[in-house]
């Protein structure tokens, strides 16, 4: 089956050609766009196949936001996709549409050994349930129901839960973030904007003033979340490395949440760019700490594997397996 396949995210668009028997998996043809750049998702779809020649009767389209009736709003992005709209649009014989983070989880099983970074072993020849908790523009999450012979993925926003601080310093961030957006969710703490937010807290809780050098990297690569990350791992800054040890002390938190909310003896996957980029920063101490520390439940989080997905394709693997599973 040859499909066209998408990854819809609140910063880039990735598309390609796949072809597939379900089991195996082959892109061809990818592109990547910057999503702000186009006002509709349509326009990105037929400058996609404008550029490339390529036609497909079919196509699947992973979303970052909550799919429901063929029909998205995307979480980060202005844009309102509609599977029967697209199928018409560009004369499609199907159109699925897919959460990012569920198209992730379906494509975890075509993924090589190299496609994959252990940041804790566990017991790694368990079979069970697992999930992937994935950061980036947003903080996805999703789930892999264990049958006795095959995994079944499915979606979650588990992400838009509600953060719960556990000491003094969590309950000051937690004050300062209610002030600005009312409902604090993880999502706002454990994501690109997240690192910015912890970032900006602890400026104004150490009463320090943003060095020049790290204002000038904001602005030139517009991206707080990337020069803060920078700069810790160079030892430039301990404030910095004060931020991201607070952050990945919150995502090891909230990975070992959902893990233990889904009882993720098959393994927890990390995915999203965050992960990809800070591999050293993930193996130093703090996400580790945080994923283990559940109190009486402490030594059932060791036994689950922890794992980061190096293959930034995952999500078009996936949206190919799920179209073939349906």
């Amino acid at each position: 089956m040859r499909l066209l396949v998408g990854d819809i995210g609140g910063t880039k668009t990735a598309l390609g050609v796949a072809d597939t028997d379900g089991e195996h998996v082959d892109l061809s043809g990818l592109r990547r766009y910057p999503s702000a750049s186009f006002a509709t998702f349509d326009q990105i779809v037929q400058h996609y196949l404008n550029e490339t020649g390529f036609s497909c009767r079919f196509a699947a389209f992973a979303v970052a936001g909550p799919v429901q009736d063929r029909r998205s709003e995307t979480t980060n992005l202005p844009w309102a996709l509609d599977a029967d709209a697209l199928e018409h649009s560009f004369d499609f014989a199907g159109v699925e549409l897919l959460n990012d983070l569920e198209a992730v989880a379906w494509g975890i099983a075509v993924l090589e050994k190299q496609d994959l970074a252990e940041i804790h072993p566990g017991d790694a020849l368990n079979q069970g349930n697992a999930c992937v908790v994935a950061a980036g523009t947003g903080l996805g999450q999703a789930g892999l129901f264990w049958d006795g012979f095959y995994h079944h993925a499915f979606a979650t926003e588990g992400g838009h839960s509600d953060f719960a601080p556990v000491d003094d310093l969590e309950f000051a961030l937690l004050t300062h973030l209610k002030r600005r957006y009312g409902r604090v969710s993880w999502e706002r703490l454990v994501s690109g904007p997240g690192i910015a937010n912890i970032y900006e807290f602890l400026l104004l809780r150490h009463g320090a003033s943003q060095p020049a050098w790290i204002r000038k990297a904001i602005e030139e690569g517009g991206d707080t979340a990337a020069a803060v990350a920078q700069a810790a791992v160079d030892g430039r800054c301990s404030l910095c490395a004060e931020a991201m040890d607070l952050f990945m002390r919150f995502y090891g938190r909230e990975a070992g949440n959902v893990a233990l909310k889904h009882m993720a003896l098959g393994g927890v996957y990390l995915g999203g760019g965050i992960a990809l980029k800070n591999l050293a920063l993930l193996r130093k101490g703090s996400f580790l700490e945080g994923f283990f520390d559940k109190g009486r439940m402490g030594s059932l989080m060791r036994r689950m594997p922890v794992r980061v997905i190096l293959q930034p394709h995952t999500p078009l693997f996936g949206a190919a397996r799920f179209t073939t599973s349906q």
